[in-house]
């Protein structure tokens, strides 16, 4: 167990320690000084094909030329190469030892004998790139580097290691060190391990969850023990890796402990049901599964049945997506044939279309049954060893599409595939046709491991109120003169139907404008970053609705629904009267929204607008289409005025619960059906009505409500911020913050860095409280709050945005970190009030340094009040600004800076001696930083020297004119396009300065003052 904050390298040697003596990892041992570091250490890899596979030196010899030329390959991105190199460590490398001979399998890894590879860990690997970086701890099976492990301390977040992980994929950096990488990952010991693959964005590394060594009590150690034990290692890597379209995937431990339990099922065939809650990857575990039954069982086929067109499309995409050809059915016919005959292993099928009514009617299935049975061959037998998989396979039509299947496929082996857990009546007859669970996921767990997000429940009600009965019974006479008592009582019950009423113009007016008004101040709607779906009882309705919003001036919004207008549609409905019946309505606003496109394109094109421009797409109107699939689109929020049970509902509120950017926190359901009845109870019950058909247990933690969830949201926000800022000293005031989160030296750049995660923490606490202090500021007395703790509350938010505010400027972080909160400034902006954050946009277009060049002292002005009644605040603010712009220039000017540097010492110690008075102080800065960011107006230069790039070279030459043009020619002349981080490339250009220059070192310097230069 390691001690408490104990400093990063003594948690690395006891990850160290931890490889080799519970893992048996080889050590390899400390390669900071070690040249040529590669990611294939050939002499191991050499070793291993010759003692342990039996190779000649010749096939050997052969093998490594062809993976050093697919991993050094760098006309490819990273993707693409990587995706090359994967290839040759699953399949081998196949290779002659003669022309003229058979083509040989040369396996760079024995996946049959793990435990027979070489598996070995060095530490500090210093690797060589544009810029040199050196990660921690790197994992090699038989010499191939394919895994990196970067370390933190208990106290500094793993998000560090993370973001340290893909600055060094980057081209500038040692991209071509992670070509072999299959596993990226970083860890301490408060967090544990985060894992992923190449080019993984931050937000979607992983957790690894596993019920084993439960007596390692820090998770980093237990982690690595489960996670990179040597046979489960290679597992991952062989079985659970996949490149789809574009993006390389690792699993999840439910997909992956899913797949092994219906290995194990299938090895005894049997069937069974895998129910992995919305949005935790259940197509990929179909892909995982798949993969495995093609290698593993002889003679095999795999038929996918689906219930959706949308998601019969959607299972064809996946496959071809990860380079599996699957054949998509045509007809009950098609199927029969391809069954019949043995050219194609895998296939989709679609079983049928679910009516037009509420509930999909069996008859549907009966007639593709009986379109099945005819087709039939006299001579029929289904040819192989068929596995069918039936997605969504909670639908009550399981058990008749089973019969069916049995019938025409009495020897497969069945899996149930579904996201929504079983309903009561349905658990036992589910079980009967599949067989037991294979393996669950739930809502709760997928929620804890951050894989999906927790829902936030609203229920509100819109009154309505007959204000006249006399005047609608005589509307009602008028329109009805002429008609029987009898047709008159029908119509009565017509449009007294509740439809008609909830349908009624002032009720979904009031609706639109509750709508509206969360576009306009609820932050992720406002902002342009998320979006909205809104459920209605039918296609009338939603054109009702879509006309409200188009009348409100809001149009970015469209319908999407099953309705195609057809002129048939309207056959009939013309009545002479002015105002038009519902399907004259209907088909006139859908045809006027098409705008003459047909109905597949158009949908087509909304669709990726509300995905890929949520801003200029914002709301989807819908009914039944884009609420179940794989790839329905995900929101932000979903308004519900529906009726809806069970798995529609289930479904749908699974819309919001996706992933999808840092600032989405909540997925937010808006109930107008009161659904739940949450409206009619004390204590809200969401295990009750819409879904008291299910298992309590099955869908706990699925539904929060919004009120309660974000009062504890927000006490938590206000606590944790508070102890972060507890440490600063009294009188907590702007001074003293900064002088807490930039460091009390500014003649010592390192305490900039050295505090950075405690700046971090700052801005990452101040958003969480500002956003649930914005998120619950219109509801704090029903939160519980009184009048004077509300104003003490809005207060310590403005108080905290005033100072995270201070310290980014102060720090110099204010422009490289603005992006890190979209929208948050409307946040400010509507809930808090703050004056500041009027005062600073003056920085929202460049950087405190730039604002001086421009202004001069004057810029001090423009710093939030805080500061700049301080004059030590304002000293050090701009004195941390200009330290870390000469940090950040020094690589391509080193001389030059470090002058700047020695300047800005010499200007800070005589400011802290009271040398001179602050006004001459504030002259000498501002002077100072225009040469920092002018040099060219800085120093009297030749007139030849008219770029950065020539003026740095004469600096670094001893100021040698023609020497620094000469090696600016040949350098142009010599750079080919991409030249940095190629190696050959780089030699070069290399080459073309070492004839200018005797001495190695100088040409090594220079060399790597021009790769700084951004004209080079």
């Amino acid at each position: 167990m390691s001690k408490v904050g104990q400093r990063e390298r003594l948690t690395q040697k006891r990850i160290v320690q931890l490889f080799e003596q519970q893992l048996n990892y080889r050590y390899l041992g400390d390669w900071q000084d070690r040249p040529n570091n590669s990611n294939i250490e050939t002499e191991i890899l050499s070793t291993f094909l010759r003692d342990k596979q039996g190779h000649s030196n010749s096939l050997i010899t052969k093998a490594l030329y062809e993976l050093n030329k697919v991993a050094g390959d760098q006309s490819k991105n990273l993707y693409d190469i990587n995706k090359e190199v994967y290839s040759l460590l699953r399949y081998g490398v196949n290779v002659k030892e003669e022309v003229g001979e058979n083509t040989q399998t040369v396996w760079l890894i024995n996946w049959e004998e793990p435990l027979e590879n070489d598996f070995a860990i060095a530490e500090e690997v210093t690797v060589k790139g544009e810029n040199t970086k050196r990660p921690d701890i790197v994992l090699y099976v038989n010499g191939i580097a394919i895994g990196v492990l970067e370390l933190k301390r208990s106290t500094i977040s793993v998000a560090e290691g993370i973001r340290q992980n893909l600055d060094n994929q980057k081209s500038i950096f040692i991209k071509s060190f992670f070509t072999t990488m299959q596993f990226v990952m970083a860890g301490n010991d408060t967090e544990g391990l985060r894992y992923a693959t190449i080019e993984t964005p931050e937000k979607y590394f992983l957790t690894w969850k596993e019920d084993t060594n439960s007596d390692i009590t820090d998770p980093l150690d237990k982690h690595l023990r489960q996670f990179c034990a040597k046979e489960r290692f290679l597992e991952l890597i062989h079985n659970f890796i996949v490149f789809d379209r574009g993006i390389k995937k690792v699993c999840r431990h439910n997909q992956y402990f899913g797949v092994n339990a219906a290995q194990s099922y299938l090895r005894r065939r049997e069937g069974g049901i895998i129910w992995h809650t919305q949005g935790s990857g259940k197509s990929l575990t179909m892909v995982w599964l798949t993969k495995w039954i093609r290698e593993n069982i002889t003679d095999a086929r795999v038929l996918i049945i689906t219930d959706r067109d949308e998601l019969d499309k959607q299972i064809e995409s996946v496959f071809k997506g990860v380079n599996e050809a699957i054949y998509r059915t045509t007809s009950g016919k098609d199927l029969i044939n391809k069954l019949n005959s043995t050219t194609t292993w895998l296939l989709c099928s679609l079983i049928h279309k679910f009516s037009k009514k509420d509930k999909a009617d069996d008859a549907d299935y009966n007639s593709y049954i009986e379109e099945l049975k005819r087709s039939l061959p006299s001579d029929f037998s289904a040819k192989g060893d068929i596995y069918v998989f039936v997605d969504e396979c909670h639908r009550t039509q399981s058990g008749t599409l089973h019969d069916a299947m049995k019938e025409i496929l009495p020897n497969a082996v069945f899996i149930g595939f579904t996201g929504t857990p079983l309903l009561k009546k349905d658990k036992h007859n589910s079980i009967n046709v599949f067989g037991d669970y294979i393996h669950t996921y739930t809502f709760k767990k997928a929620v804890a491991d951050q894989v999906i997000l927790d829902l936030r429940y609203e229920a509100r009600n819109v009154d309505q109120n007959i204000t006249s009965q006399t005047k609608i019974d005589q509307w009602f006479e008028a329109k009805t003169r002429g008609l029987t008592e009898h047709a008159k009582t029908q119509l009565k019950k017509r449009w007294g139907n509740l439809q008609k009423v909830l349908s009624s113009k002032s009720r979904l007016e009031r609706i639109v404008g509750d709508i509206l008004l969360d576009f306009e101040t609820k932050d992720r709607l406002q902002s342009g970053y998320g979006n909205a779906m809104l459920i209605c009882g039918s296609i009338y309705q939603a054109c009702k609705y879509y006309e409200l919003f188009q009348s409100g001036s809001f149009n970015r919004c469209a319908i999407v629904t099953s309705y195609k207008p057809s002129p048939k549609d309207i056959k009939g409905e013309s009545t002479g009267e002015e105002e038009l019946t519902e399907k004259l309505r209907q088909y006139e606003i859908y045809q006027k929204m098409l705008n003459g496109k047909a109905p597949e394109v158009f949908e087509d094109e909304v669709k990726k607008k509300f995905v890929e421009q949520p801003a200029q797409m914002k709301l989807l109107i819908v009914v039944d289409k884009l609420l179940t699939g794989f790839d329905a689109p995900s929101a932000t929020y979903l308004y519900i005025d529906k009726t809806m049970r069970d798995h529609g509902l289930f479904q749908a509120i699974c819309r919001v619960n996706r992933l999808d950017g840092e600032d989405k926190e909540y997925g937010y359901i808006i109930d107008y059906k009161d659904l739940f009845k949450s409206l009619e109870k004390s204590i809200n019950d969401y295990t009750s009505e819409a879904f008291e058909d299910y298992e309590p247990d099955d869908i706990d933690g699925l539904l929060s409500d919004r009120i309660a969830k974000g009062r504890e949201r927000l006490e938590n926000s206000r606590e944790s911020i508070k102890a972060l800022c507890e440490p600063v000293e009294q009188p907590q005031d702007t001074h003293a913050y900064i002088r807490y989160f930039c460091g009390a030296d500014t003649e010592n750049p390192d305490l900039i860095k050295e505090n950075q995660q405690q700046r971090i923490a700052l801005y990452k606490y101040t958003s969480a409280l500002v956003r649930a202090y914005a998120n619950l500021s219109n509801d704090m007395a029903e939160a519980g709050y009184t009048t004077t703790e509300t104003e003490i509350i809005k207060q310590e938010v403005k108080h905290y945005e005033q100072v995270r505010a201070e310290v980014k400027l102060a720090s110099g972080d204010y422009i490289d970190l603005k992006a890190y909160e979209p929208a948050m400034r409307h946040l400010i902006d509507t809930y808090i009030g703050a004056e500041e954050s009027e005062i600073i946009s003056a920085f929202d277009d460049m950087t405190l340094i730039q604002l001086i060049v421009e202004r001069g002292a004057n810029a001090v002005e423009a710093l939030p009040k805080g500061i700049k009644q301080n004059q030590e605040a304002v000293a050090e603010t701009i004195e941390n600004n200009l330290r870390k712009v000469i940090i950040d220039q020094q690589p391509t000017n080193p001389k030059y800076f470090d002058k700047m540097s020695t300047l800005l010492n010499e200007l800070i110690q005589a400011r802290k001696a009271a040398s001179q008075d602050y006004k001459a102080y504030l002259q000498k800065i501002v002077e100072l930083s225009k040469q920092v960011a002018q040099p060219s107006r800085s120093s009297q230069y030749p007139q030849s020297l008219n770029s950065p790039a020539k003026r740095a070279l004469y600096d670094n030459l001893n100021q040698d004119e023609a020497l620094a043009l000469a090696i600016n020619d040949t350098i142009r002349q010599t750079k080919k396009d991409g030249w940095r981080g190629n190696k050959i490339k780089e030699r070069e250009v290399k080459n073309a300065i070492k004839k200018y220059l005797d001495s190695p070192e100088d040409c090594d310097r220079i060399f790597e003052i021009v790769k700084s230069q951004s004209e080079y």
